[in-house]
């Protein structure tokens, strides 16, 4: 799925856990008539795409949608949610 965006603020990478995982994440606003606020998560290799973009940059962002279940410690079911970029390009 492809998005056109405005690009809001691009965050520091992360490296996460001992193997190093890593996550970069931008947020947006949408181009659509309800504007939309949203963080995108870039990961490993694809947190360098965000190096060549700058807030207030039109863009279209290629996205996976994400999630995982688990069980919290009052041993109900819960649902996680991420938006996945793969691929960026300015407009």
């Amino acid at each position: 799925m492809q998005i056109p965006v405005t690009i809001v603020r691009i965050l520091d990478t992360k490296e996460i856990g001992a193997n190093q995982f890593k996550v970069r994440e931008i947020h947006v606003d949408t181009e659509e008539q309800y504007t939309q606020r949203l963080a995108i998560q870039f990961t490993q290799d694809k947190c360098a795409l965000l190096d060549n973009f700058k807030p207030g940059d039109k863009a279209k962002i290629d996205i996976n949608l994400k999630g995982k279940e688990a069980t919290n410690q009052k041993g109900e079911t819960v649902v996680f949610n991420t938006i996945q970029g793969w691929r960026i390009e300015k407009v």
